[in-house]
């Protein structure tokens, strides 16, 4: 009989089980347009606290920093005047010159202003003081104020009132000697930068373009070059904005027949440059002119269209004007200064239009940069695995 060997029984095979994969932490919670939401936020949150240590940071430096932003207004100021002055004399002259040329035109406006008014003043004082005797006959004709007492009774009570607060008043004017001597001291450092900022401009930039990979020169350059010019674009358009000012006022007063029109055009000119406070004191010092010289109806006419010309500025001027150098809408402009002079007063209405234009300039040049990239995914001149942005 033969003998068979029994096939190996072979257990039926199950269908392969297929492998577990790991997913990672948190990638199954919520839709996907959460998980973007969050990143977003944390970003937001992350950006924020970089602007809120700036922010610090600078408060605890004020001086160093105003005088650092006047620096960089000057220089773009006295820039084109130097390269000018460049073509016939060496370049360290040149600069020294514009810088000259600045403080001649300044002092000139501020000496032919105080030359008119010393040239007036007897007249100026004699006429105030008849503008002052017909203003309070007018106002003690009105019931309400009549109700209130004399002009005497009031200088009496005020000179009473004055002598009460005495030591406060002489507390705020310490404040004020110490404010003044802080703005000083500002603007002498800003001088001084402003010095090398001209003569060594080009070797200092190169120095802190030393500290970059060479790989990044070029981008670093582009958005430098696009701050530098959305800067300078503000300065121009802050000179044109006070020669609009002054051309306007000066017209203005000189049709309404107030005394020392073209020198009160000058004092707008100069008032243009400091924000919020120069417009102000320029429409006070107008009014005070018209008010001496011919009483108070043409102060109240005066007081009433400097008013419409400082408008005329803050609303139409300025955001057509600077917001198009800057390449900045209107609206945008209008924002920034009410966000700034909220967030850091005076000093943050002054510089949150030069700022944020800057920001967007370098921002918009980093955005466009990586179109320079080739489709091997370096940029030109680099290495695979440099980095480079």
């Amino acid at each position: 009989m033969a003998m068979t060997v029994d096939a190996p029984t072979v257990a039926p095979t199950t269908a392969a089980e297929s492998p577990i994969t790991s997913q990672p932490v948190g990638a199954g919670f919520g839709a996907p347009w959460i998980r973007s939401t969050g990143d977003l936020a944390w970003k937001l949150v992350g950006i924020g606290l970089a602007v809120a240590l700036v922010f610090y940071v600078v408060s605890l430096v004020q001086i160093v920093f105003v005088a650092l932003f006047l620096a960089l207004v000057f220089t773009s100021v006295l820039l084109p005047l130097g390269d000018l002055y460049d073509r016939v004399m060496p370049r360290g002259l040149a600069m020294a010159a514009s810088l000259l040329t600045a403080v001649l035109a300044v002092g000139g406006l501020v000496t032919y202003v105080v030359s008119s008014v010393v040239s007036r003043w007897e007249e100026l004082a004699t006429e105030f003081g008849t503008g002052l005797t017909d203003l309070a006959a007018l106002v003690t004709d009105i019931p309400l104020v009549a109700s209130l007492g004399t002009p005497g009774d009031w200088l009496e009570d005020g000179g009473a009132w004055l002598q009460d607060n005495a030591g406060s008043y002489a507390g705020t004017a310490a404040q004020s000697a110490g404010i003044i001597g802080e703005g000083a001291t500002a603007v002498v450092l800003a001088i001084f930068c402003t010095v090398f900022f001209l003569t060594q401009g080009g070797r200092m930039w190169r120095w802190v373009l030393s500290l970059v990979p060479a790989d990044r020169h070029d981008r670093w350059e582009s958005a430098a070059g696009a701050g530098w010019t959305a800067f300078s674009g503000f300065t121009r358009g802050m000179f044109f904005v006070a020669l609009a000012d002054g051309v306007l006022a000066g017209v203005f007063l000189s049709v309404v027949g107030v005394p020392l029109a073209l020198p009160l055009s000058v004092v707008v000119f100069l008032g243009a440059f400091v924000p919020m406070i120069g417009p102000v004191a320029a429409i006070v010092v107008a009014a005070l002119v018209a008010l001496a010289a011919k009483g108070p109806v043409l102060a109240l006419v005066v007081l009433i269209g400097m008013v419409v010309v400082a408008q005329i500025d803050a609303n139409v001027l300025q955001p057509l004007i600077t917001g198009k150098q800057v390449s900045l809408h209107p609206v945008v402009m209008a924002l920034v200064v009410a966000g700034g002079s909220v967030v850091g007063g005076l000093l943050g209405a002054v510089v949150a239009v030069p700022l944020t234009a800057v920001t967007w300039a370098v921002i918009s040049t980093l955005r466009k940069t990586p179109a320079l990239v080739t489709t091997s995914g370096t940029a030109p001149g680099t290495q695979p695995g440099d980095g480079a942005d």
